[in-house]
């Protein structure tokens, strides 16, 4: 008689962790890292028995106390995914809980993110000579909306500095022509790895990004465009809509890939317009769709809740 194989991934028990290896004594740092107070884990693997089993029980074991989770099983894709917050009730550092979890995550083939749920990410926004975008994404910032840090906003034109100024954010002038692309590209380059970049935004940025830019931009670059792409191309698509008669206005968030306006989409707002609605009413439900749609794209990548599937997105919304 042969033995039957289970279809759960084998991973060794955790043993329960001694307070002693895991204690930061009197709030000191450890190698220079202060503990971490609260994480988000995010991760998604191949669907099978016991991948929460094994992950509540790692946090538990690590003294850390789940506040909120939401998970999601894609029967199409017969893949999991799942994200956690949790407080650390014992000091700990997130280098210690990072380097803990890599056994459960090659057990389960998980990929995944554990970040520190209170650093502000540091997002670069990118703009060209339209502010309603820009405008929203800073009143947010300003209101505590966004868990972000903005060390600079980067344009190919100079219209939108003084918004930059009032904000007291460094504003940088990085002119595009067909000619000096390749250079501007390179400025650009060097603003992200200077200022430690995790997500561009571009709020309006009317120009294109070149394919070796997006490559590395790759799940780190969001877009927000109007959603009558591709019916309505050109430079007044929102006339073309009212030529044609159209009864929704809207935007979509996505992310930035090489194919135009085709990423995996994050976010999508749309209005209700009728025949008594002007070309001016159908660019206003425009803008106001695009920053309500960019605004919650830029809040959900930020708080970890964006997971790619495929060429699709899973949203983990609390």
């Amino acid at each position: 008689m042969t033995e039957e194989k289970s279809a759960q991934p084998a991973i060794a028990a955790e043993a329960p962790v001694n307070d002693a290896e895991i204690a930061v004594q009197g709030g000191a740092e450890t190698n220079g890292e202060a503990p971490v107070e609260t994480i988000v884990l995010t991760l998604s693997c191949p669907n099978t028995i016991g991948i929460v089993h094994a992950v509540t029980g790692f946090l538990v074991s690590h003294k850390c106390n789940i506040s909120s989770s939401q998970q999601f099983d894609d029967e199409m894709t017969d893949r999991f995914f799942l994200r956690i917050q949790a407080r650390c009730e014992k000091p700990i550092t997130l280098s210690a809980l990072q380097a803990a979890f890599k056994a459960t995550a090659e057990a389960y083939d998980m990929e995944y993110t554990l970040v520190d749920a209170d650093r502000p990410m540091n997002v670069l926004l990118m703009v060209s000579r339209f502010d309603h975008c820009l405008n929203d994404l800073l009143y947010r910032l300003r209101m505590g909306q966004l868990n972000i840090n903005v060390p600079a906003i980067v344009s190919n034109w100079p219209d939108l500095k003084p918004i930059a100024d009032a904000a007291g954010i460094p504003y940088i002038h990085i002119p595009v022509t067909k000619d000096t692309k390749p250079e501007a590209e390179a400025q650009l380059q060097k603003v992200i790895e200077d200022n430690d970049v995790e997500l561009v935004v571009l709020a309006r940025y009317m120009q294109v990004l070149s394919n070796e830019m997006t490559t590395k931009l790759a799940g780190k670059a969001i877009n927000i465009h109007h959603s009558f792409l591709p019916g309505f191309k050109g430079a007044k698509p929102y006339h073309q809509a009212y030529d044609r008669g159209v009864k929704l206005v809207g935007a979509t968030a996505h992310y930035v890939t090489a194919d135009l306006d085709e990423g995996p989409i994050i976010e999508q707002q749309v209005f209700r317009v009728d025949h008594t609605h002007q070309p001016e009413d159908l660019v206003a439900a425009g803008r106001d769709a695009e920053a309500q749609a960019l605004s919650r794209a830029v809040r959900w990548h930020s708080e970890n809740r964006v997971m790619l599937n495929g060429h699709r997105t899973v949203v983990l919304q609390g």
